[in-house]
């Protein structure tokens, strides 16, 4: 799809070292509470409790653990009382960058942010500066050793999506946020294992970084994503090869 940001890319080539340090739990811990106090506590009726949950066991998540954060969100069981809020701004290079939180104090979380962005050449900017830039999207990854690429193409489109991509090793599987159910199940019907499947934004164009900016960019991206309160991060930048390479070394 065209403008699909490098981030998801190496998102999930991070992911291995998040688990390690826990931080994917927390995360879906509060993605579940915040699901099931908005759409109620039976994954069965709530779509996006489902797909929470989907991803805790995914992750290997404790049973016990995805029931307790479940009820906590339907009030079954005390709790903090968590707010989502988005946050956008501006990265090195006018990278645009948009963080959805979960926090149970929005004045700490604003605060860290703003200086987070301010440390690392960037600026937090008011709400509405960059939303408009991005889509709203399904976003289904399969690693590519898993399936063919026709077998998922035929179940993927016929079932509504817009898109399949080839991206590092992996398909990336691009639906409207209201065919993203159905394509889910689409894939599942044919027994492909998804390695991840969420609701995410996706920029409509991208801004190509040299090597010095792609540095500031991806030290920006780390220490957002590395912040307690942060769920999710976007970004409209793409990173040539040769230099995404020197990077990785």
């Amino acid at each position: 799809m065209s403008g699909h940001s490098k981030w998801a890319t190496i998102k999930r080539k991070k992911a291995g070292i998040d688990a390690a340090r826990g931080r994917v739990f927390t995360r879906i811990i509060k993605e579940i509470s915040i699901a099931a106090r908005n759409g109620g506590g039976d994954p069965a009726g709530n779509p996006r409790l489902r797909t929470a949950v989907a991803a805790a066991k995914a992750a290997n998540m404790p049973a016990d653990n995805i029931d307790r954060a479940i009820k906590k969100g339907t009030g079954e069981l005390e709790g903090v009382t968590y707010e989502e809020i988005s946050y956008e701004g501006y990265g090195p290079g006018g990278v645009a960058v948009m963080v959805d939180t979960v926090t149970d104090n929005k004045n700490r979380t604003a605060s860290e942010l703003r200086h987070l962005f301010t440390k690392n050449n960037g600026n937090l900017g008011a709400q509405g500066c960059v939303a408009w830039m991005f889509e709203s999207k399904g976003l289904i990854t399969v690693d590519s050793s898993k399936t063919d690429e026709d077998t998922l193409l035929s179940a993927a489109l016929d079932a509504g999506a817009d898109d399949v991509k080839t991206e590092d090793g992996a398909f990336e599987v691009i639906t409207s946020p209201a065919a993203f159910e159905a394509v889910k199940k689409a894939i599942e019907a044919k027994g492909i294992p998804m390695a991840s499947a969420e609701l995410t934004k996706v920029p409509q164009n991208t801004v190509q970084l040299d090597q010095k900016t792609a540095e500031g960019v991806m030290k920006l991206m780390d220490a957002v994503e590395e912040f307690e309160d942060t769920q999710k991060v976007y970004a409209n930048f793409d990173i040539p090869a040769e230099i995404m390479a020197k990077l990785e070394k």
